[in-house]
């Protein structure tokens, strides 16, 4: 009788040894299935960066492709503005020489000043 006590008891722990780690390792199951599902959530998310990486690096082609146009706008606008400063000098220049000549008329006729 002691003997199918202890046999009990034995089958008892075994079971709830058995027991314990059916849960342990449904537990670890679990967590793999739970990476396994963020490991392909985040390969998603990595394909979208790549396809928007992609997508940039078009988008920066065409911004240089497009600047290489501006640049010779730019030369030929720096080229008007050196041209238009010229130009001030120019009519600077004349416009003195003008109030000159309109001093040396008034001074022959010795007409007043405007």
């Amino acid at each position: 009788m002691m003997q199918t006590g202890l046999a009990e008891s034995l089958n008892d722990l075994f079971t709830s040894v058995s027991t314990m780690i059916k849960g342990e390792l449904q537990g670890t199951n679990n967590l793999l299935e739970l990476l396994e599902k963020m490991n392909v959530r985040v390969a998603e998310e990595y394909k979208g960066f790549g396809d928007v990486a992609s997508g940039l690096r078009v988008f920066v082609e065409q911004l240089k492709s497009k600047s290489g146009d501006f640049d010779k706008y730019v030369t030929q606008i720096d080229a008007i503005e050196q041209q238009v400063t010229e130009f001030e000098a120019v009519i600077s220049m004349l416009d003195r020489y003008v109030s000159m000549l309109e001093s040396k008329v008034q001074s022959v006729y010795k007409l007043p000043p405007p």
